[in-house]
């Protein structure tokens, strides 16, 4: 009988080593794990802050045109350009195009 007990008191200690080992590689597993994905919220947040300063650029870039084209200068611009406009006391010289 003595011998059966020092037979489970060995099997018992390798079966809890086997368990805390278990465990240790289980959590080594998911840190890793956790790590990696940590790597790439910290990327996807980059890129996500990239896009919002690109879209605050964007929006002063909005902001100061519709200023502009409300002006006096604007309307002058695209009168002379798109439609060929000028002041009374203006004259137009013209090139002749090369043919």
């Amino acid at each position: 009988m003595g011998l059966r007990r020092k037979h489970k008191k060995g099997t018992g200690i390798g079966l809890i080593a086997f368990v805390v080992l278990l465990l240790f590689g289980i959590i080594a597993y998911k840190t890793i794990d956790l790590e990696k994905k940590t790597k790439q919220a910290e990327i996807k947040i980059e890129q996500l802050n990239s896009q919002i300063q690109e879209q605050e650029e964007d929006a002063e870039e909005i902001k100061n045109l519709k200023a502009y084209v409300q002006t006096k200068g604007y309307i002058e611009d695209i009168a002379r350009e798109k439609l060929g406009l000028v002041y009374e006391d203006e004259i137009i010289l013209e090139s002749k195009d090369e043919e």
